[in-house]
Formats: C-alpha cells, structure tokens, sequence
C-alpha cells in the first residue's frame, strides 16, 4: 500500500496540479492587489471618490454604520452588493488572464507541432544495421 501511495505521489499529474494550486494561490494574491490597488480607485473615480467595495445597504433599517466591516461587527443584516460587484470584477480578470494564457500555451504548442511536421526526417548518418549485416554476410561468404 506504501509502494502504490509513492506511485500515485510520483505521478506527474499530481505533481502538475500541486504546482497549479501553488501558482494560482499566488496569482489571486497579484490580481487582489490589482483589484484593490489599481482598478478600485478607478472606479471610484468615475463614481465621485466613493469606495466602491464599502458599498452595502442595511436591511434592518438601522443605516448609521460608516463602513461595512462596522455593519457587519454589529451583526446587522447588510446586502454588501459592492463587494459582490469587486468578486465578479475579479472572476473576470482572473478569468481573462487564464484565457490569455492558455491561449499563448495553445499557440506555442501548435508552432512546435508545425516545427516537427516541417523538418523533414534526418537520413541516417551511416549504413543501417541490414547493410552492416548484409557486408557481413558477403564478406563471410567471400572468405569460405
């Protein structure tokens, strides 16, 4: 059972998916970073300086709360649409750079398929192991 468990470690697709969780959890930390550090003040710009990820409405009717971690620390009901709208934000972006690339992936695999189809086969740089055999043969037969 250790044995089987070393093979199924082993195997290079379990490798290639530790390594994918590994870069994606790096990558989410990069395109956070972006949302909140490049595209959000954007937003808030077109929208007046308002910060755009505190947006929420308080369904108690209680609506004195500054922000909405205060809202949430009181344990009001708040709808934080705002922070929805910065999630589908960033499932857009993620999901457009892994479109790129895969798309770059997919392009340099079909340039070096078309690489390999277009070289033509190399011809042998000396004589095949028949014509060394057959030599063998006729020189055997010459010297009986």
């Amino acid at each position: 059972m250790l044995k089987e468990f070393k093979d199924f470690i082993a195997k290079g697709n379990v490798m290639d998916m530790a390594v994918g969780i590994i870069i994606g959890a790096a990558f989410t930390a990069i395109v956070k970073s972006m949302v909140d550090d490049l595209i959000n003040p954007i937003i808030g710009l077109f929208m007046g300086g308002v910060d755009f990820t505190n947006k929420f409405i308080v369904l108690s009717g209680d609506d004195t709360y500054a922000s909405l971690t205060e809202a949430r620390e009181a344990g009001a009901a708040a709808f934080a649409y705002g922070a929805f709208l910065m999630a589908v934000i960033n499932f857009l972006i993620i999901a457009f750079v892994v479109f790129m690339l895969v798309r770059f992936v997919n392009k340099a695999k079909d340039a070096a398929s078309k690489q390999e189809e277009a070289a033509p086969a190399a011809a042998p740089a000396g004589p095949s192991e028949l014509d060394v055999l057959l030599e063998i043969r006729d020189s055997l037969k010459a010297a009986s």
